[in-house]
């Protein structure tokens, strides 16, 4: 008769230690805004992390992946799947203040727009490959959660939209209008007033998209 054995054999190899994995990406995070791509070695960052260069090739494989990582997990953290939640009992104006409310705070967050500018130098210096990760891991990953809730406020009957995606577009320009600009060109002089008209332009913006697409009665 064979023995049971006491405890389950191990799988191949050591799980990742995800103590260091996080703080790989937080030294990236900061290394990426405060040089830019280009201008962020893989020895720096292991450096500021605390660990091995190999340590970070172990996790992350290389520089471009590391950056894809760094990008998603960032806005995922700002903006986690549950922020596009659709609620068919709650009135569509609340749900829409809400998201605009977050997107333009964190569209015209000081942090943020510095990414922005890192990514847009790294643009400039011939490395358009980091602006599309970043397009890929940002807008249209939100996009598509919006025109998801969007779409399902349309077959509830909440709104009514010909054009989806479009009507998404649209949402994310009117909440945003040039405030994000402003900040990108360091025009955002008094703090407290940018804060407020960052508001007062995200609510502006959902009165008039409710406008355009209410159902009509």
């Amino acid at each position: 008769m064979n023995s049971i054995p006491l405890t389950k054999p191990h799988g191949p190899g050591r799980p990742k230690d995800m103590e260091k994995r996080a703080a790989i990406l937080d030294a990236a995070k900061a290394l990426f805004i405060r040089n830019a791509f280009a201008g962020t070695s893989m020895d720096a960052i292991a450096a500021e992390a605390g660990v091995s260069k190999l340590t970070v090739y172990s996790h992350f494989g290389d520089k471009d992946n590391l950056f894809r990582e760094v990008i998603r997990s960032r806005i995922q953290d700002l903006l986690p799947e549950e922020t596009y939640q659709f609620d068919p009992s709650a009135d569509i104006g609340d749900i829409l203040h809400r998201i605009a409310l977050i997107h333009a705070h964190l569209d015209c967050d000081a942090e943020n727009v510095g990414t922005f500018r890192a990514i847009l130098s790294d643009c400039r210096q011939g490395n358009p490959r980091f602006g599309k990760l970043m397009w890929e891991e940002g807008p249209m990953r939100t996009r598509a959660l919006m025109e998801r809730l969007l779409q399902k406020a349309v077959d509830t009957g909440k709104l009514d939209i010909a054009d989806v995606p479009r009507a998404g577009i649209q949402f994310m320009a009117l909440i945003k209008g040039d405030m994000m600009m402003r900040r990108m060109f360091g025009c955002a002089d008094c703090a407290q007033t940018y804060a407020k008209e960052v508001e007062e332009n995200a609510h502006a913006g959902v009165a008039m998209f409710l406008r355009a697409y209410a159902p009509r009665r």
